[in-house]
């Protein structure tokens, strides 16, 4: 199942809008609705105001009227495996469950599969949910 989220990251990838790092990211996550919902880096002239494509796919998502990430996939044209910043990580957290797979990328596939507690172990939590 994780391959045709591996092909929607890669094709959020195309429209990533990176003309300042040249570093396209794509994302794409499967919701507990079953619909795949994606997302793209958006770069803003003016840093750190522009997002990663994480955070544009959750916004997807939430928009989409879905509210919890089954799985995830995540590809970086210029670095195999790239695994979500920081700051995405902590906000993957947010709709996701310690048992959520991260799907890893590379050109030909998902290389790497991570839980949302190996990506973000002792995570910021609270009692909502």
């Amino acid at each position: 199942m994780s391959h045709d989220l591996f092909e929607a990251a890669r094709g959020a990838m195309a429209f990533a809008h990176a003309p300042y790092s040249k570093f396209p990211v794509g994302a794409a996550i499967r919701a507990e609705d079953g619909k795949v919902y994606t997302g793209a880096n958006i770069e803003n002239l003016s840093f750190p105001q522009g997002w990663c494509a994480e955070p544009t796919a959750i916004s997807a998502m939430i928009m989409g009227g879905a509210k919890k990430i089954v799985e995830m996939a995540v590809i970086a044209e210029k670095l195999p495996l790239c695994p979500p910043c920081g700051g995405c990580r902590q906000k993957i957290s947010e709709f996701a469950s310690k048992d959520t797979k991260i799907y890893l990328c590379d050109e030909a596939g998902v290389q790497k599969t991570m839980t949302m507690e190996e990506l973000l172990p002792f995570s910021f939590e609270t009692e909502l949910g």
